[in-house]
């Protein structure tokens, strides 16, 4: 059970109560007759024979309320795809995979590259695209949700309460962002939030001057790196995505670009939540939790340059030397959190990550400073639209001829 504190420029709606997920459900039915809903699933095809996919779709069976749920599939051969055609096939609503590791799609990208517009490397940041380009093709609902493949606690009442805040007829919001706190019964998760955005945003803030607004923003998230969130339909066509791990940090800069904060709220989806675990990959920063610190690191640094920071090696060494003192505090912070609740806690381990994540800074530093001009966003439907006007029609007959 959660305070009822709110801090920061955006709102936060709280678990105060263990309201039954039929009584949401019942709001959710009656809104949807005007404010139908969507759902987006980008998965890998090895998720299927996972242990968190099979019960995710049990609790969607379940869902009364949904218009269409729409499931990416990525790295599938035609065998495998007609696998996962079937694997969804339990699902009561109308329910569409992409391929798009097939030929129609592949076929689309192909003249989408030639324009210079579409994804430049392949991973959930495409996947999510290729979706959120059929929801907006399918044109079956004004909103949609998207939620990772790989939930191990999942239960219908996430969905429920990730909807709730973008469909409600008076709150106002055009974006919603889960949060919880990441845990697997024993030990605290979510090293990355952490040890690494948590405290790097709090070293920006002292090392830089401009900054402050949109890193206060940033700060109100409880987690950042969420990848659950739902939004208004006019929210996707224009929203930029990038195709690396900064993923949920270019969606929030991307919304702090273009709506006010009264438009932007954060919802308690869960109690502890648990999926699967990215390797370290210390010594490859091609890969693992490596990689996906330095696009995070080079995220931020992007976007505080965009707002006129001038970054030098003397800045990301004096941003590293804050970072480190910063996250052994929150090092020590987390030992006392875990050990009064009950749970075990590898203290070398995390000061381990805080050394890891303090090289990925500066490898993010050396990147940015050495191509200040990389643009890792993927263009907006609005844009692709304007480039080839009957792509989203394309998309959709492509979509409909592989289902």
């Amino acid at each position: 059970m959660g305070d009822f504190h709110q801090s920061g420029p955006i709102g936060t709606l709280h678990r105060l109560s263990a309201r039954p997920v039929e009584e949401l459900e019942a709001d959710l039915v009656e809104w949807s007759a005007e404010r139908p809903m969507a759902l987006v699933i980008p998965a890998l095809f090895s998720e299927l024979e996972g242990d968190a996919l099979g019960h995710i779709v049990d609790e969607l069976s379940q869902v009364p309320y949904l218009a269409e749920i729409i499931i990416g599939i990525d790295r599938a051969d035609a065998d495998q795809f007609a696998h996962a055609k079937e694997f969804f096939s339990r699902l009561p609503q109308r329910h569409r995979l992409l391929w798009n590791d097939g030929p129609a799609l592949r076929g689309i990208d192909a003249e989408l590259q030639e324009l210079g517009i579409a994804p430049d490397q392949p991973g959930k940041g495409r996947n999510v695209w290729y979706c959120l380009g059929y929801y907006l093709a399918s044109r079956r609902a004004s909103a949609v949700a998207l939620h990772d493949a790989d939930i191990l606690t999942y239960d219908r009442s996430m969905l429920a309460r990730l909807l709730y805040p973008v469909t409600h007829p008076t709150f106002g919001y055009a974006f919603a962002k889960g949060y919880y706190f990441r845990s697997d019964g024993e030990r605290l998760n979510g090293r990355v939030s952490r040890l690494l955005v948590a405290p790097l945003l709090q070293s920006l803030r002292v090392t830089l001057d401009h900054s402050d607004a949109y890193l206060e923003f940033l700060q109100s998230f409880r987690y950042p790196l969420a990848g659950e969130f739902a939004m208004h339909q006019n929210v996707v066509r224009n929203l930029r995505i990038p195709s690396d791990w900064g993923l949920e940090i270019g969606v929030m800069s991307e919304l702090y670009r273009r709506y006010t904060p009264e438009r932007i709220c954060q919802v308690d989806i869960a109690g502890a939540y648990d999926h699967k675990h990215q390797i370290v990959s210390p010594e490859d920063k091609h890969n693992g939790l490596h990689k996906m610190s330095i696009d995070i690191a080079k995220a931020l640094f992007r976007k505080v340059a965009i707002d006129g920071e001038i970054l030098t090696p003397e800045t990301f060494r004096t941003i590293k030397a804050s970072y480190y003192r910063t996250a052994l505090d929150h090092v020590d912070r987390y030992r006392n959190d875990a050990w009064i609740n009950g749970f075990s806690f590898d203290q070398h381990a995390e000061e381990e990550m805080v050394e890891l994540f303090a090289q990925a800074i500066m490898e993010a530093g050396d990147t940015f400073l050495n191509n200040p001009m990389e643009t890792p966003f993927i263009a907006s439907w609005a844009r692709v639209q304007s480039a080839m006007p009957d792509v989203l029609h394309r998309i959709a007959d492509a979509v409909e001829a592989d289902n």
